[in-house]
């Protein structure tokens, strides 16, 4: 009598339990937090080795860009500079954040080839670790806002409050960010150029150095823009406006998109991930 008994161990092709494992790796990630964040850390100090200002170099860059563009971009359009110099600084830090964000995930897999081949870590951890980094650059920059806002006697409200569930709305999209992006970029390396080529057509489509009213009429369809939408979250309440029911739902909306995505392609593909990268 043949055995027609499927094997208990190992893996079962014909029930690889791919959404049982994609959840086991979540909640592995998620339970080595430290660990990631331990690496993020790592990631900034290794990229400033031997540097006398370390990751002040963030901050002293973008400062600079603050003045080149505030002083040039406001004599252009016109506006007054007390005006102009604080949304723009909110605005373009918030875009690096967002920016590097979705340039660091399509690496996210890739740039962690050795690990991943030597140690059996969930592949979260690597996403986490994207999240975390760029958390850590962000906390460089966040002062010149509040620097910038005494400057130019800007009080802030108590609707910057709201920013926080805008950043942790980023900082959902980017963890599936990492984890879309990372396993595409793997398999298809023709793909990190041409999100570097999106991201820079949505600089300029995205309102980070125009503002919002000066497109009249075509302001109400601005939220389509996921990449304004996930801004505008986050601006908004930090220039004491909270951002306009339109905005929080496209936020959301384009968050829960880019979960699903990812989470429909981790789970489907989560066991080739060592094969390419």
């Amino acid at each position: 009598m043949l055995n027609t008994a499927r094997p208990t161990h190992g893996f079962d092709a014909a029930n690889p339990r791919r959404r049982e494992r994609a959840l086991e790796d979540l909640a592995g990630g998620l339970a080595r937090w430290r660990l990631a964040w331990a690496l993020a850390r790592s990631d900034i100090t290794h990229r400033y080795r031997g540097s006398i200002l370390g990751p002040m170099w963030l901050t002293l860059s973008t400062a600079v860009m603050l003045g080149a563009l505030g002083f040039l971009y406001a004599k252009l359009f016109r506006i007054d500079m007390t005006d102009y110099l604080p949304w723009l600084t909110v605005s373009l830090i918030v875009w690096n954040v967002l920016n590097q964000v979705v340039s660091d995930a399509s690496g996210s897999l890739t740039g962690a080839e050795g690990v991943i081949r030597q140690m059996p870590l969930p592949y979260s951890v690597h996403a986490m670790r994207v999240v975390m980094r760029n958390a850590l650059i962000a906390a460089h920059n966040l002062p010149l806002i509040a620097v910038v806002f005494m400057i130019f006697g800007v009080a802030p409200s108590w609707y910057a409050l709201l920013a926080i569930p805008g950043f942790l709305l980023m900082a959902v999209a980017g963890f599936a960010a990492a984890l879309f992006l990372g396993m595409a970029c793997a398999r298809f390396r023709d793909i990190p150029p041409i999100i570097g080529s999106v991201m820079q057509v949505a600089f300029f489509v995205s309102a980070v150095i125009w503002k919002p009213e000066m497109v009249g009429h075509w302001q109400p369809y601005l939220p389509i823009n996921p990449v304004f939408a996930l801004m505008e979250a986050v601006r908004a309440p930090l220039m004491g406006s909270p951002g306009g029911i339109t905005v929080w739902l496209a936020a959301i909306f384009w968050t829960g998109v880019m979960v699903v995505i990812a989470w429909a392609f981790f789970v489907r593909f989560r066991g080739r991930i060592a094969f390419w990268v």
